[in-house]
């Protein structure tokens, strides 16, 4: 079977996690799936990105490169919609797979599309978002519930969130949990902690977009009054990740007095990553509304303490095995939790059920039914 993948609106390095969970999928395609062939319609400044996928085990993936750029995104989105389902049909495409929520508009009806939406985050914080972008993600999310034939959602929270606002996908949603890699090459530590001057055991480590639900102030404000009370639980709080209100997070940081606790790296590689959450005293996760949520997993994959929310999917996806805090906002109970889990014993947690392995099986049965 031949499997179309849309990567037109991949922009290297500044998608955060839709573009490592899609990276992550063609690592798996190529490494496991014995069964199909993937094409890769790629856009002119991202499909050299791609071709260390064609090198893969299985030697299942090829790429065509589309007449589009993705770096402008209107022209992007316009060429998509009006062009990717002739080009599918032309290499004689059997599904097109849509890793992001954006199905473009199809004029076969013959061709089966399988849409992943990963969050419905505007319809729960609206003010985070242009009226524009808004309009533009109600009507992608309702029309690829309408007219795909399957839909996948990434945590069982997200799957009821869906079938609560767009009830005729009920028949045609199913939850395939995000496929996480934690046995890839890791950086040199030394060489990290020189530049970010940094030690190993001594900071706290964060991976996260800047943007108002992942809570990033209340994790400043914890700084803040650690500094305040001369604790030992002060440390650096490292920072890695894109998107969202990066000036916002700079002035808050000065206006408490904690930018020499504060090191943002933006964004950094998977190699990078995993020796940053190998090395720091502990991981901290303050956000309030994920669709998955892959750092904690990678965080306690690798031996470390967690402390963060149990709010939308992170209960769900983590198992119960960070230390919570009940109230996200709460400065002090951030302070307790973070003395509990600086003293609790460090343990690799395997989350066997994100295996790459595990994933790519479920999405072949899926493209096989």
């Amino acid at each position: 079977m031949k499997i179309g993948i849309d990567l037109l609106w991949v922009r290297p390095g500044k998608c955060g996690g839709t573009e490592s969970y899609t990276r992550n999928l063609l690592t798996g395609f190529g490494t496991y799936d014995d069964k199909n062939e993937y094409i890769l319609f790629a856009a002119k400044d991202n499909a050299s990105t791609f071709t260390e996928y064609t090198k893969l085990k299985q030697n299942n993936i090829t790429i065509k490169e589309c007449p589009v750029n993705c770096a402008v995104q209107w022209k992007r989105i316009l060429w998509e919609n009006l062009n990717i389902d002739r080009y599918a049909k032309d290499e004689k495409i059997d599904k097109m797979f849509i890793p992001v929520y954006s199905k473009p508009l199809s004029f076969s009806k013959k061709m089966k599309y399988i849409t992943v939406i990963h969050d419905v985050q505007a319809l729960h914080y609206p003010e985070y978002f242009s009226f524009v972008k808004k309009l533009f993600l109600k009507y992608k999310w309702k029309y690829a519930c309408k007219t795909s034939s399957k839909v996948v959602t990434i945590s069982d929270y997200c799957k009821e969130d869906l079938i609560t606002r767009y009830p005729y996908v009920k028949d045609r949603i199913l939850t395939i949990y995000d496929p996480i890699i934690s046995d890839a090459e890791v950086a040199d530590f030394d060489s990290i902690a020189g530049r970010l001057k940094i030690t190993k055991g001594e900071y706290y480590y964060c991976v996260s977009s800047v943007l108002p639900h992942k809570n990033l102030n209340t994790v400043l404000k914890v700084l803040a009054e650690l500094k305040k009370e001369e604790s030992p639980l002060l440390k650096p709080l490292v920072l890695s990740g894109v998107g969202g209100r990066q000036q916002e997070l700079e002035a808050l940081v000065d206006e408490l007095g904690i930018s020499e606790y504060v090191i943002c790296t933006g964004f950094v590689k998977d190699a990078e990553r995993d020796s940053l959450y190998e090395n720091c005293k502990l991981f901290l996760f303050p956000s309030i509304f994920e669709g998955f949520g892959m750092p904690p997993i990678e965080a306690m994959r690798k031996g470390k303490n967690v402390v963060m929310t149990k709010k939308s999917c992170l209960m769900e996806v983590t198992g119960g095995k960070a230390v919570y805090v009940d109230d996200p906002y709460d400065v002090k109970e951030w302070i307790e939790k973070i003395e509990i889990a600086s003293k609790q014993p460090e343990a690799t947690e395997t989350f066997e059920q994100y295996n790459l392995s595990v994933i790519t099986e479920e999405f072949v049965k899926l493209f096989e039914a």
